[in-house]
């Protein structure tokens, strides 16, 4: 064809560099296995068989209070999951639960040092110490989980020697016993409320490589995001100029809305303050590769009674099928009771559109109109591959999720 301009390309000499800068902020990656939780455990109060004893208690509570009934009705309040739908869907989401409880409760486990745990000077050391050596215990007995690590003192709170402690401590406890730092380890990093706090914290990391002598980029760990002053800073730059060690972002809800001066009862998950934060990390850390995740219930059941337990299970259900509906896929489980309600809603909201899903990929891929008035764009249908993806690694049908 006859064109106008003899080399396009002289007009954008700087493409290549801008480029080059384009796939270092926003690499393509496949959808990966995520944990759909974090489970967090005060360190005083963390052993060898933690993770087992939270999977009994939730099992014991889900046999007790949740026949196929009752969940349809839990089901049936949950965001993200159609009107109607819980009756059909609560024989598989009721048996594939179960079975999670009896194989794998806990997908990722904090051992934190932090809001739960409070100021021990005097102990501190010593949990540390005894934290090693559990997780140690767990690596050599195969019961450590998939993801795990620890949540350090905040830097905010004036004391950064105090946190850095705790980690070496931690981590020459677990090297030392464990003959190396097992797979999965990540570091939760809270209450960031200055930039220059992640590139000191970044520093200490590598001076911790080093004396360990583990290669350059195996210490990651995750921003926790609660407060106005954090949601200023975040930007992609942040992935590149931590030299890839942020692997996630944890937004906390309690922290969050204080500092947003809500009044008590309005602090919640699906207050609108807390969706503005959470669209901005979405906004932020798009394409990045930057792990996303939301925060937690504060609240356990009233008793062991049917009734209180099922009203908990309802509530925390409806604010994990709110986090799913907004594109986080991964919360805070504070209590074992959450596991039973966690997995429901989850399973759930995969498993409603699943079939749809994949119909409609299939006429994509075929070439084939999907029908009931449906026009595909390319950018819904890789969506709809994304989410098929990612149901199956939530499912246990992908190939990173352990059979039973």
């Amino acid at each position: 064809m006859r064109v106008t301009l003899a080399d396009p390309s002289a007009l954008i000499p700087g493409f290549a560099q801008t480029h080059r800068e384009q796939s270092a902020l926003y690499p393509y990656r496949p959808v990966e296995w995520q944990p759909v939780h974090t489970v967090y455990v005060p360190a005083d109060r963390f052993d060898d068989v933690t993770t087992r004893e939270w999977g009994d208690a939730a099992l014991e509570l889900f046999r007790r209070h949740l026949t196929e009934a009752d969940l349809a009705t839990v089901l049936g309040a949950t965001p993200g999951v159609p009107p109607g739908a819980g009756e059909d869907l609560a024989g598989a989401v009721h048996g594939r639960v179960a079975a999670k409880l009896a194989r794998e409760p806990v997908e990722d486990l904090r051992i934190d040092f932090e809001d739960g745990y409070g100021t021990r000077p005097g102990e501190e050391d010593g949990h540390a110490s005894a934290a090693a050596k559990a997780v140690a215990a767990m690596h050599a007995a195969g019961t450590l989980p998939r993801r795990w690590g620890l949540r350090v003192k905040s830097f905010a709170d004036g004391d950064p020697v105090r946190a850095v402690r705790t980690l070496d401590g931690f981590l020459t406890g677990v090297t030392e016993r464990a003959g190396r730092l097992p797979e999965g380890f990540v570091i939760t990093f809270p209450k960031v409320l200055m930039r220059d706090y992640l590139h000191q914290f970044a520093d200490c990391l590598d001076a911790l490589e080093d004396g360990l002598g583990l290669g350059r980029g195996t210490l990651r760990f995750e921003i926790q995001v609660e407060a106005p002053q954090t949601v200023l800073f975040l930007d992609a730059g942040l992935v590149t100029s931590l030299r890839g060690r942020l692997a996630a972002a944890h937004f906390g809800v309690f922290d969050y809305t204080a500092s947003c001066a809500l009044p008590p009862h309005e602090q919640r998950l699906d207050h609108p303050a807390c969706d503005h934060a959470r669209h901005v990390m979405q906004t932020v850390f798009a394409g990045t590769g930057v792990e996303l995740s939301d925060g937690s219930l504060a609240a356990s059941p009233a008793s062991d009674g049917g009734r209180d337990v099922r009203d908990l299970w309802r509530r925390h259900a409806r604010l994990v099928g709110h986090s799913l509906t907004h594109g986080f896929y991964q919360g805070w489980d504070m209590h074992p009771s959450h596991l039973v309600s966690r997995y429901a809603a989850v399973y759930a909201f995969h498993l409603s559109r699943y079939g749809e899903y994949a119909r409609r990929v299939r006429a994509w891929e075929e070439r084939r109109d999907a029908g009931e008035g449906v026009m595909d764009e390319p950018a819904t249908i890789k969506t709809m591959a994304a989410a098929l993806r990612r149901a199956d690694l939530a499912l246990g049908t992908g190939p990173e999720e352990p059979t039973a």
